[in-house]
């Protein structure tokens, strides 16, 4: 498999902003090649690097040398469900853990579950694999799985669930679809949860009225933002408060794919308006916080990959305004942007198959 790395200078491309070149470019270097559906994308200390490909396959990148990981849970691989995300906490070094998001089988259906493991010292297995978390099963359909993880500031972990297409449920507090939920690296309930011992209420909430968020992060002060899909218009940066409703589907700056309006308009009391929206929908993946390591003048800025036109779309420290738009032939339908520890900011293209790294011109 070491044949997937792939050191090629791939070009320099200008960034555009309404059609007009920003004064500086980006170098783009294709760091490995050949992937299905690259989903999720994490950094280990010390150097190397897991990808995830939404048919199973999890990859560790070590010395330059790419290899299989065994010990992966069995995945759900139909419509957008499979093996998702992949995250390294910030104890990775002595704990060895890997935590991992994937749409599970449950009954008739399937849906989204989290677990984790141990990876080998030689990363060729991912050992002990337990499930921490899955959402209450009877969802079918193989749409809005959500399932980017986060470690919180906290050190509780953070999981997005879309709302399975059933738009109702993400107002429903008896279900996780449409939710971002909280829980312990073991998979309890953290005691302050705000709907802990609420009848009804599924514990493991933090948010709820989300659609399908498919981006998660955490900005510089350690606040947790999701983005997420709209249907026709209407995606959607949000920070995510503890017990906040966003909305979905009663309120949205978007329209059904039908061109019919949705719910009772763009705002109600008791929901939460987004910080950004994009109209006409860029259907959002990856999202990123830069620390301006390489590029200082981006200090804080928010990325955010595009399914639909192939592009990052980059955003003003605030979220409220999008300053730029990285386009190049590497970006095609990019699924997850992360900054490496060098201050390089990587992608993952599904168009291509491939991870890319870009750098300063």
């Amino acid at each position: 498999m070491s044949g997937r790395m792939a050191g090629l200078l791939i070009g320099v491309w200008a960034l555009f902003a309404g059609g007009a070149a920003a004064a500086q470019g980006v170098v783009i270097e294709r760091v490995m090649a050949g992937l299905d559906e690259p989903w999720g994308l994490a950094f280990m200390p010390g150097g190397g690097f897991l990808v995830t490909e939404r048919g199973g396959d999890l990859t560790v990148v070590m010395n330059g040398e790419a290899q299989r990981v065994r010990g992966v849970p069995d995945v759900y691989d139909s419509g957008q469900g499979g093996l998702l995300d992949v995250m390294v906490p910030r104890d990775f070094a002595q704990s060895r853990e890997v935590f991992v998001s994937y749409s599970k089988t449950q009954g008739g259906g399937a849906g989204t579950a989290l677990g984790k493991g141990r990876l080998s010292a030689d990363g060729t297995a991912l050992e002990g694999f337990e499930v921490l978390f899955e959402m209450e099963p009877g969802s079918s359909g193989g749409r809005h799985f959500g399932s980017r993880i986060v470690e919180g500031s906290d050190g509780y972990i953070y999981l997005t669930i879309g709302e399975r297409g059933d738009r109702p449920a993400a107002q429903d507090l008896g279900r996780e679809n449409g939710s971002v939920v909280r829980v312990a690296r073991d998979g309890s309930v953290p005691s302050d949860n705000p709907f802990v011992g609420q009848a009804g209420a599924q514990p493991e909430i933090w948010s709820y009225g989300h659609r399908n968020p498919q981006g998660a992060a955490l900005d510089g002060r350690g606040q947790l933002w999701v983005v997420e899909h709209g249907a026709q218009g209407g995606d959607e940066l949000n920070r995510v408060e503890k017990g906040a409703n966003y909305g979905w589907p009663v309120i949205s700056y978007g329209r059904h794919y039908s061109g019919a309006k949705i719910g009772e308009g763009v705002e109600k009391p008791g929901m939460v308006q987004p910080v950004h929206y994009w109209d006409p929908s860029i259907a959002p993946s990856g999202l990123m916080f830069y620390s301006g390591r390489l590029w200082p003048e981006w200090e804080g800025h928010v990325f955010v990959g595009s399914l639909k036109f192939d592009m990052i779309s980059r955003l003003s420290a605030d979220g409220r305004a999008e300053l730029a738009r990285i386009e190049a032939p590497e970006t095609s339908r990019v699924r997850d942007v992360r900054e490496a520890p060098d201050g390089s900011i990587w992608f993952l293209s599904v168009g291509e198959g491939a991870i890319f790294r870009m750098t300063p011109e």
